[in-house]
């Protein structure tokens, strides 16, 4: 093959170099517009396994990088004047100058035509007479924005503003050093490359920077190479107790905003992009130099692998979307974390450290646990003890007070509907469904969403409360629970609004019924999507009938013996409908500004907490985003939480979505727990009232990182319960806890014990001399490189 690589940093080098060796026959031009030795930025920083792929593809490449590593494991956080140090993590890194330098060696030894100082030509004529042209020329492409209509790119410019320095100070591990100021939190992320050196990135919100003057010279142009040396000086004065004497050094270091940079296609006819061109993910969790040499390798092996090169392409960018589309998720929580930093320096500071160490998602509970038992000890005392908690339990299994109901743990059986009632009445299917749950362990078992009328039903297989009947098929599931557990269970009260009158899930969800149909309202006459109906808009006298059919149905639930009540205030179900610019379009006072739509739904929460018990609690479920242009937003989301706390919710149950068939969510583990984190400690900080997670948390350890890093103070956990009734029972299994949070129901008390199997059975001999502390030294590794045979002190 004949081709032509545009831009000569390391991913198209790496490119380069790999397709040579698969084939000394490929003709193969590297153009790069600067100088070989005109490189930005200071240390680049590789994971374990992206250098097992090294490795495995150019042993000689690999080996010379390994000479020139600098190895840690440790992770230092300095948060008010303490410092907290976590090991067991594995890093290496290396000059991003001397990486390049490596590999345009191992290109020329290869045979490869570099050409620098050489902008490329075009790239029609480049496609015309190569075979394939690639686009490696980082995040401001011109290969990507001459063919955008091809590659479709989307830009999402960030809210912080960052810049990349080095120091001469040789930091032994991986640094944040997180500052508050009179300005606001400022950070930096360190690391070290070598033996002479680190990198040293300040990173704050641009409101940040602005208030502390950084943005003097936000007009200023600054020639390429050339450093906002103004900025650069005042940074040297803010951090100087953490340089403690050491020079700081700029290469091109300017303001930047972070860019999120995504593709929806990755490769056009015989053009392919890769690295930052076709993405990007930010610094906090690595380094993109690290995802631009994966994609080389995956793109070189695809091409070696395939007869054809439209075949090759399509499997590079199969192979390769699905690891960078993850990477970009826990990227983007990471930064996301960064840029919000300030919302959490209230917390204690072994949690905040934890906190930041999970921020991602990636890194969780008992993953850290592996990595530093010591630390994750430190994390479970001091949770327990900002509590007033006993040591020993797993954060699930503390338990926990939603205004003065006690709560055994900290697990949630979250509401799922089971389109299983005959006319509004739950029977046997329900009483074993809720039940065994209860049964399974979690400290709080809600039913599905019960509604308060027939026309508030979702399908005619919603159960109710609305007659005497049902009532009493509710007392009897409601006794079984408190008979044969210590789990407490809990009403959810709503109305199906303009989402109903349709067919059972698996007969075809959101569909409406082809017969027996009942008229559906809401807050406007708009339709929850194509097909469904049009609701009649809802009058006043209609309001108060609605109102005096929650009250009427919650009194039905105090009768039965519920121990705590949810108002439905989420998912697109009427009051959400209120509460969304989507669906309310009224013009009178329950329509317009967010105050005037979120009317009614608090005239109906304090209808039904009037006469609701007193000494049991209220929540309510809210969607924290429509994930849709003009819906509501997680900012919106903030002031409605506040406002249902100010009317006396005890907690607050967080999910989102499902308010119009045109949303786009952005799925992933436990995607919906940072609205929760933001309702936490911006709306019920103080309050006393409690805010819950729900949404893809599917493992006791999403649950305990959750709750350790202050993001919820329970977790509702649904789907999983489907699979496994006595999940809360074996997550204890499984972390070896036994205790009141998590008691076996005595008949089952000899099944409490994990069934054996050949391997859980076998006896292991010994094969070790000693045996490894896992909270011992072994698990910290810092970066002491030797100049002289001296010591390098950092």
């Amino acid at each position: 093959m004949k081709i032509a690589i545009i831009g000569g940093g390391p991913g198209g080098l790496y490119l380069a170099a790999l397709l040579k060796q698969l084939d000394p026959a490929h003709e193969i031009t590297v153009w790069e517009r600067n100088a070989p030795d005109d490189t930005f930025g200071f240390g680049v920083v590789f994971s374990d396994e992206t250098l097992g792929g090294i490795e495995n593809a150019d042993t000689v490449f690999s080996a010379a990088m390994s000479r020139r590593f600098a190895r840690w494991t440790d992770i230092d956080i300095h948060y008010r004047g303490e410092s907290h140090t976590v090991g067991g993590q594995g890093f290496a890194a290396m000059g991003r100058k001397d990486l390049l330098h490596l590999l345009q060696e191992r290109c020329r030894e290869l045979g490869v035509t570099l050409r620098f100082s050489t902008p490329a030509p075009e790239v029609a004529g480049l496609r015309a007479s190569h075979d394939l042209v690639v686009g490696a020329d980082g995040v401001n492409s011109g290969v990507r924005t001459a063919h955008a209509d091809a590659f479709r790119p989307s830009l999402d410019r960030r809210h912080s503003k960052y810049m990349w320095l080095g120091t001469d100070r040789v930091f032994e591990a991986f640094q944040f050093f997180v500052k508050e100021t009179e300005w606001g939190v400022v950070q930096v992320h360190g690391y070290p490359y070598s033996d002479t050196g680190s990198t040293f990135i300040v990173e704050m919100h641009e409101d940040v920077w602005r208030r502390a003057g950084f943005d003097a010279t936000e007009d200023a142009v600054f020639a390429p190479g050339v450093s906002d040396e103004p900025a650069v000086a005042r940074i040297r004065e803010l951090f100087a107790d953490e340089l403690g004497g050491h020079r700081l050094f700029a290469n091109n270091s300017k303001w930047l905003n972070f860019t999120t940079v995504r593709n929806e296609r990755w490769h056009h006819g015989n053009l392919v992009l890769i690295g930052d061109a076709a993405h990007t993910a930010h610094f906090s969790i690595g380094s993109g130099t690290k995802l631009a040499m994966e994609d080389a390798l995956a793109l070189a092996a695809c091409l070696h692998e395939h007869p054809h090169t439209q075949s090759a392409l399509s499997a590079y960018e199969c192979e390769r979307r699905p690891v960078v589309e993850s990477t970009q998720r826990a990227a983007q929580a990471s930064l996301e974390w960064f840029e919000n930093i300030g919302r959490y320096t209230g917390q204690e500071p072994t949690q905040f450290c934890f906190n930041l160490l999970t921020r991602s998602r990636r890194i969780t509970y008992d993953n850290l646990r592996t990595r530093d038992q010591e630390f994750a000890d430190r994390v479970d005392t001091a949770f327990a003890a900002a509590q007033g908690l006993e040591t020993g339990a797993p954060a699930m299994f503390q338990p926990f007070r939603i205004g003065r109901l006690e709560l055994k743990n900290r697990v949630v059986v979250s509401p799922m509907d089971m389109y299983s009632a005959v006319d509004g009445v739950p029977g046997d299917f329900h009483l074993v469904h809720l039940g065994s749950k209860a049964m399974g362990g979690a400290g709080l078992v809600m039913t599905e969403m019960v509604c308060v009328s027939p026309e508030g039903r979702i399908t005619p297989g919603c159960t109710g409360l609305w007659n005497h009947e049902q009532l009493r098929s509710w007392q009897r599931i409601v006794s079984f629970v408190h008979d044969r557990s210590t789990a407490r269970i809990g009403l959810q009260l709503g109305h199906s609004g303009r989402k109903g009158s349709t067919r059972l899930m698996w007969e075809g969800m959101d569909e409406p019924l082809a017969e027996d149909n009942w008229e559906v309202v809401g807050p406007s006459a708009l339709p929850y999507g194509p097909g469904s109906p049009v609701p009649r808009e809802l009058t006043r006298s209609a309001l108060d009938a609605l109102t005096a059919e929650f009250v009427a149905a919650a009194r039905r639930g105090a009768e039965a013996g519920f121990d705590l009540l949810e108002l439905h205030c989420a998912h697109g179900y009427l009051l959400s409908s209120f509460l969304s610019p989507l669906a309310n379009r009224r013009t009178d006072r329950y329509g317009g500004s967010p105050a005037n739509r979120l009317r009614f739904p608090l005239e109906v929460f304090d209808a039904v907490r009037a006469v609701w018990p007193a000494e049991r609690p209220m929540t309510v479920r809210i969607s924290a985003t429509d994930w849709a242009p003009d819906g509501t937003t997680e900012d919106d989301a903030v002031e409605i939480a506040r406002a249902f706390i100010a009317h006396g919710a005890a907690a607050i149950d967080v999910s989102t979505g499902q308010v119009t068939k045109d949303e786009r969510p952005a799925y992933g583990r436990s995607y919906q727990t940072p609205f929760a984190d933001r309702i936490r400690h911006e709306a019920a900080a103080g309050t006393g009232a409690a805010v819950i997670a729900v949404g893809a948390i599917a493992s006791w350890d999403d649950v305990n990182s959750i709750l350790l890093a202050g993001r919820a103070d329970l977790c509702a956990v649904g789907r999983t319960h489907l699979y496994d009734p006595h999940w809360t029972l074996h997550a204890a299994a499984d972390q070896e806890y036994r205790g009141p949070a998590a008691a076996w129901p005595v008949q089952f008390g000899a099944g409490s014990r994990k069934p054996p199997t050949a391997r859980t059975d076998a006896v292991r001999p010994r094969l070790s001399l000693l045996r490894a502390d896992p909270a011992g030294e072994s698990v910290h590794l810092r970066w002491k490189p030797l100049r002289d045979g001296v010591p390098v002190v950092g």
